[in-house]
């Protein structure tokens, strides 16, 4: 009984694999968070302020 060949492994021509695609996914998502981070940390910081003022956790449900 004869063995099957194996075909050689076809050459990628300029292609990406899988793996360098979910690179580059996880790359421009990671910039986007980044950059919405940036871009929004002002007003976090300023919500921060206010609810440290309003008591934080201590203040329970005296405001809605």
């Amino acid at each position: 009984m004869k063995r099957a060949r194996c075909r050689p492994v076809a050459r990628r021509r300029g292609g990406m694999s899988g793996e360098q695609v979910l690179k580059a996914e996880a790359v421009l998502v990671g910039g986007v968070v980044l950059a919405l981070l940036a871009w929004e940390w002002p007003s976090l910081r300023r919500e921060m302020r206010i609810w440290r003022m309003s008591g934080g956790f201590r203040a329970g449900h005296r405001y809605p």
